[in-house]
């Protein structure tokens, strides 16, 4: 807003009445600001409401799912074995021997004196992989030991990784290795040619059965095991769909056989489940928050009384008092949580969760994970306000509107006083400057009369 100019010429309080005046036309944009700052209030309540909600929806998403109940734990009884194990793993006990680990195909060339020189021109190299040839176009690039190896290992197809040792040999210390990017036989080299290059071509050259002249060839090798006593050969030493569910890593070879355990795990459905509750949990303590209303200062939070808060607390509340398992007669309570009558949230009875998770996985499982489980309902009745177009957007939308729009009433008021208050200034000069003046012919005409009485006496 414009400021009230000086005024006290004709020594009327007209400065002070201006002021006065602007304090009073003022107070309609306090109640606009006041509309503006609740609505901001809001809108940040709004934030938290469906951040809140959305922590809740995830939770409800993992506990809803299948993995997430069943758990089997993979104990390796040794170093050389690692592993894991998903929900479809049979529980039991394996003897596993390691007697050979899956290897590389490393194929050594003979040593050049010169890395950075060409060999030959251009040319196309050709490497054949499991009976599958796979080209790469030398056209136009270098053909030294380091050209060769920045082509090759930018090429992600050709199967093969390139480098160059330094073996120190005078004359030769320069030495090609090419090793096949994964490990086992059906990943080994088995051919390579150099069309148009012949020097390349005699160089690289190999067509396998092992070393050659200018090629020493590191032979692949496939893992062996024996898996209680059943002999296993796997071309990586990551294995599988041997065991149902079990992931093994072989890290080395063994001297006797190693144990492996593999045992039910509840830790994981038990964690979900917690989650689960301490989420919902949350989600009321956030909406008690935002809805709270402090009858001793007799001041509201941002969204005392507002329907969207009730709703989200309605529908998740139903979406959890609704499910029951009527296969196997599981409910919330028979699994040891309960709903606190005062607050509305849930307490677990972490015994009793623990003894139904043991004896009666099939049932816990069912109510959370079944198609009118928990997880689903809660999920359902979350993305209801989640959603792209959901219930907190469209709200939050036109709440975002209706401040801009608050903010340009605001604005539109403060240039309207603003324009009155200088119309108020203007009056005020002219009044100031006419009383000032009648002042001035009121104190002429005063010396005038007074001289005259002088001058008779």
């Amino acid at each position: 807003m414009a400021s009230v100019s000086s005024l006290g010429l004709s020594g009327l309080p007209l400065t002070d009445l201006l002021e006065k005046l602007k304090t009073n036309e003022s107070q309609v944009l306090n109640t606009i600001k006041s509309r503006q700052t609740a609505a901001e209030a809001k809108l940040s309540a709004y934030s938290k409401l469906k951040s809140a909600v959305d922590t809740f929806q995830k939770a409800a998403q993992a506990v809803g799912k299948e993995s997430a109940f069943g758990a089997v734990a993979a104990k390796s009884g040794s170093d050389a074995i690692s592993a894991s194990a998903d929900s479809t793993a049979i529980p039991g006990q394996y003897s596993i021997q390691v007697d050979k680990l899956a290897s590389n195909q490393t194929l050594v060339y003979a040593g050049r004196a010169d890395r950075t020189a060409d060999i030959g021109t251009g040319g196309t190299l050709k490497i054949t992989i499991d009976g599958t040839e796979k080209s790469l176009d030398l056209s136009g690039k270098g053909t030294s030991l380091n050209d060769l190896v920045a082509a090759i290992n930018a090429d992600k197809d050709i199967g093969v990784n390139a480098t160059v040792v330094n073996d120190g040999t005078p004359g030769s210390q320069y030495r090609l290795l090419l090793t096949s990017r994964e490990t086992g036989t059906q990943n080994a080299v088995t051919n390579i040619t150099v069309d148009d290059n012949a020097d390349l071509d005699a160089f690289l050259g190999y067509s396998g059965g092992g070393s050659t002249a200018g090629v020493t060839v590191q032979d692949a090798t496939n893992a062996e095991l024996s898996i209680n006593g059943i002999a296993v050969t796997s071309q990586s030493n990551t294995i599988e769909n041997v065991i149902d569910g079990v992931k093994l890593t072989l890290n080395q070879t063994t001297t006797s056989a190693a144990n492996l355990a593999l045992t039910r795990d509840d830790s994981a459905a038990k964690k979900a489940v917690q989650d689960f509750v301490s989420s919902y949990n949350s989600l009321l303590s956030t909406i008690k928050t935002l809805t709270a209303y402090d009858t001793d200062a007799q001041t509201s939070s941002a969204l005392t009384g507002d329907s969207l808060a009730r709703t989200v607390q309605t529908r998740m509340r139903d979406a959890i008092s609704g499910a029951f398992d009527a296969t196997n007669g599981t409910s919330l309570s028979k699994i040891g949580i309960t709903t606190d009558p005062k607050t509305g949230q849930l307490n677990i009875d972490d015994t009793k969760l623990t003894q139904a998770l043991s004896d009666n996985l099939d049932g816990v499982k069912s109510l959370f994970t079944s198609g009118t489980g928990i997880g689903s309902r809660v999920d359902a009745a979350a993305t209801a306000f989640t959603k792209t177009d959901g219930i907190f957007s469209t709200t939050t939308t036109g709440l975002s509107k209706t401040i801009e729009d608050i903010k340009k009433q605001y604005d539109a008021t403060s240039d309207r006083i603003d324009q009155r208050m200088e119309t108020y200034r203007a009056q005020f000069t002219q009044l100031d400057t006419m009383v000032s003046q009648m002042n001035t012919l009121s104190s002429y005409l005063s010396q005038q009369l007074s001289a005259l009485s002088s001058s008779k006496s």
